[in-house]
């Protein structure tokens, strides 16, 4: 298994290049704010021939490069259909303007291709299998990807925006519910085995069995007890 992460742009999101080795056909996971360029260098360093993009919500800080890198290379994105809208309406995912001067230099809208993905679904790509869990709280189109255990590596989870090392996404964005990103958090990332690597949308990688016994959300959760808000964390 071959997978290639770097952080792109402004908001240091992490972007996946995911494969069964190098030279093979890939998945490009969350390709967000000037993550286009680097997405070419890990293709053309690893051999990958591209067949997909999957993303793990519609925030702009994950999906910015997907018109150019769908384009590039004539594949799909695959979405889950409540974060949809995202793509050719960014700022109303945010509630208020960006911020920050990023509007005139983006691709805002869809690719040729959209499909929608749901909860359970089994992705076929590249020769993989990606297990797709929806996981609203952090938007109400959140998503996970998980790749099972192969004789090289442990169990992967793509957590986007759901978990990080050490915290969780923020709640505080039009589509962000504390409640439901909890019961998330319960139902999509405990049952999992200590042995879990998790990838997330920013920051370090982890395992489920580090962030059980040292996240305050997900320990809360464990035993039942609610959270409050978490400290902001990307878009």
């Amino acid at each position: 298994m071959l997978i290639a992460g770097f952080p792109a742009g402004a908001w240091g999101t992490n972007c996946y290049l995911v494969a069964p080795a190098a030279g093979e056909e890939c998945v490009i996971i969350d390709p967000g704010h000037q993550a286009a360029q680097g997405v070419e260098d890990a293709l053309a360093k690893h051999r990958l021939k591209p067949v997909a993009v999957v993303l793990t919500h519609g925030h702009i800080d994950h999906v910015a490069s997907v018109v150019p890198v769908c384009g590039a290379h004539d594949v799909p994105a695959w979405i889950h259909p409540e974060d949809r809208y995202m793509m050719s309406d960014p700022e109303k995912a945010l509630g208020r303007s960006i911020g920050m001067p990023l509007m005139g230099e983006l691709t805002v809208g869809e690719p040729d291709d959209v499909r929608e993905m749901t909860d359970g679904a089994k992705l076929e790509l590249a020769g993989m299998e990606l297990t797709v869990a929806h996981a609203p709280g952090h938007t109400k189109g959140s998503v996970t990807f998980g790749l099972p255990e192969a004789a090289d590596i442990p169990p992967i989870l793509f957590s986007g925006d759901l978990l990080f090392a050490g915290s969780i996404g923020r709640t505080d964005l039009p589509g962000g519910d504390m409640a439901e990103m909890l019961d998330s958090l319960a139902r999509v990332c405990l049952p999992l085995d200590d042995s879990t690597v998790v990838l997330s949308g920013h920051g370090p990688q982890t395992t489920i069995g580090h962030e059980r016994a040292t996240n305050p959300y997900l320990r809360q959760v464990a035993a039942g007890q609610g959270a409050g808000e978490a400290p902001r964390r990307g878009m």
